[in-house]
């Protein structure tokens, strides 16, 4: 449909730029009561901004063509990014250029004090992130007295970077009768509890289509092992061949990894990060936009409001936290009606996570295996044929050079030379294979134990194992936290293929299931790591002791305690009834043995029998009516309290002579339960 009229000024502007039809938001924002808030859900890449833009005009300009005063902002825009903020306001230069409206950009790590500058000079309209807007608000640089319109653009983004106190500074600061914009990709509980703060009878607009997130976006999720992720990623690049990329990482180290790693296979690549300074984020999107580089690696924070031109491919090198981060990611491509692909990298522990978000987002992805080397030349032999170069009208010096050529060799040797040059400019495909096990258990619906595929089995050591020995031990501070990533980095498997860990003094024997036994020999045959030697080993003794015993596979625990299935053998509990009975040789373990200090029988209890069993009983307090044993002195009743409790001497025979007592007791005695005596001895 054509593009309904809004404001001459902007309707000129419009046509200028090629626009011929509105998009779904902008038509709806057009069709919209006049000098209403709105309350409005789009995706992005939905021509948000213009739209906006063009409700904002009837309340800014009214009849008049052009703005009168710039002395004041009448209209604020609030972005919850740098990179958003400058695209914004690069949108509206162009879309009110014809107005004489100046617009003033404050975003964060550029030069407050220019800033200052530009907001004195006058600007009818100011675009910013909260922080700085805040800032310029606090020291009197930015006065909100005139404002007649306040736009929220991504307000979901704002309120979950943590922006909910500088949005409530700032929208205090407005007027109270003003127009309140507020556009977000959803409209969750905090999204609504800000509309109905801020906004007075807000029209509500949804644009976003229930049950078909990103239509323009073609999913896909790719079955990869941990360890493959990265040549997955070079494959992938390698097959879509896109003018420009984006690879999503969760981290600044997994970022700055990743931008080494294919820069050094030979592909133009910049990074992006929350560490990078201004300049060099500027640098890195103004090479992508002039096409020196096609592949940018990103966090999530740094490729917010990131709208970068022919950008068909979205990469998520690592898996998304949620459902809403997985379509502010792939929303980047398939942007104003262009089409995109969105490219998950599952290894096979992420593999419920990313199938209960894509049904949670109602997005269906097409699951494969990574694109294969032949595949990609495949696609390469396809793209060489239907080069448009090869069908573009030649010059006559390009001609006269071809002649020169094939009268010294001949038209296949000129052939040859032009595919060597043109595969030699780009990056080798790796050798890649498909989870055959991931694959398996979505095609039979099974696991690899048979069962019915529920939640992820968390460890598979069902079936045929063969056992390996490693030279690290118990005197190197062996520690399955370490071992086991050590063993899937060299063996190019899985800790879903390792099983048993069982470490010893010197070396560490551990289980391979026999799904992956051929592939991990082959790659120790190639490893060389120095110091780390693997090599097959038999199964470790019944009786060989380790390090953990809680290392046995799952339904092989508590073999030495049958009466204790799912724990380790520990001290056996007493036997018959009661906690305080003695407890005899046991000879109820797996092995047959007994303690190597079995329990005697004790002797010096009133309910124990008289005589000696063998052992050594251990000292308990005794009783009057328990039996005197052989070589004990009879019982004699003490007071309680200190071992040695002090008692009231006499001069007589009972204390033990005939002389008066005139000493002092020894030092810390004390009377029973009283203070050390201090008093002298009666004469």
């Amino acid at each position: 449909m054509p593009f309904p009229a809004s404001h001459p000024a902007l309707d000129r502007a419009l046509s200028e730029r090629g626009y011929a039809e509105p998009t779904a938001v902008q038509a709806a924002v057009l069709e919209a009561e006049s000098g209403r808030d709105l309350l409005v859900s789009a995706q992005t890449g939905s021509g948000k901004t213009v739209a906006f833009g063009l409700a904002m005009a009837p309340t800014l300009l009214g009849e008049a063509e052009r703005f009168e005063d710039n002395a004041a902002p009448v209209a604020l825009v609030i972005a919850p990014t740098r990179e958003l903020a400058l695209q914004v306001s690069k949108e509206l230069e162009w879309l009110y250029a014809r107005t004489g409206a100046k617009i003033a950009t404050c975003v964060g790590g550029m030069d407050p004090r220019a800033e200052r500058r530009v907001l004195e000079r006058g600007a009818a309209i100011v675009v910013g992130t909260p922080g700085r807007l805040k800032d310029h608000i606090e020291r009197d640089a930015l006065d909100l007295s005139e404002l007649k319109v306040v736009v929220l653009d991504e307000a979901d983004e704002m309120l979950d970077m943590g922006f909910q106190e500088d949005l409530t500074f700032i929208l205090d600061q407005a007027p109270v009768e003003r127009r309140t914009l507020l556009f977000s990709a959803t409209i969750a509980r905090d999204i609504a509890e800000l509309a109905k703060t801020y906004q007075r009878d807000a029209f509500r607009i949804d644009t976003v289509v229930k049950n078909a997130s990103h239509g323009d976006i073609e999913y896909k999720a790719i079955r990869i092992a941990p360890h493959e992720i990265e040549h997955g990623v070079v494959n992938v690049l390698r097959y879509f061949e896109s003018p420009g990329a984006l690879v999503f990482a969760n981290t600044r180290e997994r970022v700055k990894h990743l931008t080494a790693s294919l820069r050094e296979r030979g592909f133009s690549v910049v990074g992006l990060s929350g560490e990078l300074t201004q300049s060099l984020r500027s640098e890195a999107l103004q090479a992508l936009r002039d096409g020196h580089a096609r592949v940018c690696v990103a966090t999530d924070v740094a490729a917010r409001g990131l709208d970068l031109p022919d950008l068909g491919l979205v990469i998520h090198a690592e898996i998304p936290v949620n459902k809403a981060t997985l379509l502010h990611r792939s929303g980047r491509t398939g942007r104003a009606g262009k089409k995109g692909v969105s490219v998950l990298m599952v290894s096979h522990t992420r593999r419920r996570k990313v199938e209960m978000m894509l049904n949670s987002a109602s997005i269906k992805a097409e699951w494969s295996g990574a694109p294969s080397a032949d595949a990609i030349r495949a696609k390469d032999h396809e793209r060489m044929l239907t080069d448009p170069i090869l069908m573009a009208e030649a010059d006559e010096e390009s001609i006269a050079i071809g002649k020169e050529l094939l009268e010294r060799t001949s038209p296949e040797h000129v052939a040859a030379a032009l595919i060597r040059l043109y595969r030699e400019k780009l990056p080798p495909p790796e050798d890649v294979q498909d989870d055959e096990r991931m694959k398996r258990a979505q095609e039979t619906g099974r696991n690899e134990r048979g069962q019915k595929d529920g939640p992820l089995v968390d460890f598979a050591r069902g079936g045929d194992m063969t056992w390996f020995r490693v030279n690290i031990g118990r005197e190197k501070n062996a520690d399955p936290k370490w071992l086991l990533p050590l063993i899937c980095r060299l063996g190019h498997v899985t800790k879903r293929d390792v099983g048993s860990i069982k470490i010893f003094d010197r070396e560490t024997k551990f289980e391979i299931t026999a799904d992956a036994e051929a592939k991990f020999r082959a790659a120790m045959a190639q490893s060389n790591d120095e110091g780390v030697t693997i090599q097959e080993a038999v199964a470790p003794a019944p009786g060989e002791k380790s390090l953990r015993r809680w290392d046995k596979p799952q339904g092989e625990r508590g073999g030495d305690r049958p009466d204790r299935g799912d724990k380790p053998f520990r001290k056996p509990r007493f036997d018959g009834e009661g906690s305080k009975k003695p407890w005899k040789a046991r000879e109820d373990r797996a092995d047959g043995d007994a303690p190597k200090k079995p329990w005697a029988a004790r002797t010096d209890r009133a309910d124990a029998p008289a005589e000696d069993a063998g052992g050594k009983p251990k000292w308990v307090k005794r009783t009057k009516d328990a039996p005197t044993p052989e070589g004990k002195k009879p019982w004699v009743d003490k007071p309680k309290g200190d071992k040695k409790p002090w008692q009231p001497r006499t001069d007589g025979a009972a204390a033990g002579g005939d002389r008066p007592w005139t000493g002092k007791p020894k030092p810390g005695f004390r009377k029973p339960g009283g203070k050390p005596f201090k008093g002298k001895p009666r004469g």
